[in-house]
């Protein structure tokens, strides 16, 4: 390549091709990197300085632009990224063993269906996220299972569906009030717990031997409610807790939340301050499960 005062250096060309860049670079928000320089020494040095100039000239502005295209995906990235994101299914799977958990107390077999979060949801990770449920909710039926951050700051709900498959007592025949029930009177069926009304019997033995306060009529669920009964544990009194799982047993005292006859679910509170839920047998403790 020549002008007006003789042949003009291949490298000059270059220069100005990687200066041109370079400034494209800046006006696109990416610092001077000395990516761009070394694509176009790499395309010298590949190529030679004594390779016909408009070739060594194609190729080192074409070096030059993957690199200017390098350095903007890159500094893109950089803008996107402001530190690493929360796995949602990692959320999902601690709700759902929060709410197994809760349910390991009730009778039968607990399943949880969690409704997926809004696929737009983007939060900052969070090295022990914290399970909660809101007051009033219980881990039966429609509920929802709370997750929070405490740095950085985040609070998730959850809305799911607890389900637990049991059997329960229903009346084999109509029975009269006043009835005491005996083994040809009842029968057991399988349902969902959530379904079910409250304190529904799940075994034949709970309501044998028991009068009814009120006539049912054949095929329904019997409950404690229908039942006549004293309650072992009373709302408020102190209670020792016995809580047994796959090879322990461990016993401590606490305070009774709500009252309860034999066989109820009934919640307490540790002297620690944790809220459990166990069934109140004849002697007033609570049988707490894990």
């Amino acid at each position: 390549m020549v002008d007006g005062h003789g042949p003009i250096r291949p490298e000059i060309p270059v220069l100005l091709c990687l200066l041109h860049t370079q400034h494209l670079a800046q006006d696109h928000g990416v610092p001077k990197s000395p990516c761009l320089r070394d694509a176009a020494m790499k395309s010298a040095m590949n190529n030679g300085m004594n390779t016909e100039p408009t070739n060594f000239l194609v190729r080192a502005c074409l070096m030059l632009v993957i690199g200017f295209m390098a350095c903007i995906a890159h500094a893109q990235q950089a803008m996107k990224a402001d530190g690493p994101r929360q796995d949602i299914a990692a959320l999902k799977s601690l709700a759902e063993a929060f709410l197994l958990a809760q349910a390991a107390n009730l009778p039968g077999t607990a399943s949880v269906k969690l409704k997926d979060p809004d696929p737009r949801l983007n939060l900052p990770a969070c090295a022990a996220p914290e399970t909660w449920m809101p007051q009033g909710s219980k881990a039966l039926g429609k509920t929802s299972v709370g997750i929070r951050c405490a740095q950085p700051a985040w609070n998730l709900l959850l809305p799911a569906t607890v389900s637990v498959t049991t059997p329960y007592v229903t009346s084999a025949a109509p029975l009269a009030q006043g009835q005491k029930l005996g083994a040809s009177d009842l029968v057991l069926r399988q349902g969902d717990l959530a379904s079910l009304p409250a304190g529904v019997l799940t075994d034949l033995a709970q309501a044998q031997g028991r009068t009814l306060q009120m006539p049912l009529a054949a095929g329904m669920p019997v409950s404690r409610a229908q039942l006549k009964s004293q309650p072992v544990v009373q709302q408020g009194q102190p209670v020792r807790l016995v809580a047994s799982g796959n090879g322990f047993s461990v016993s401590g005292e606490g305070r009774a939340l709500t009252s309860g006859a034999e066989g109820d679910l009934v919640q307490a509170r540790t002297a620690s301050g944790q809220l459990v839920a166990g069934v109140a047998q004849a002697d007033g403790v609570l049988s707490v499960r894990y």
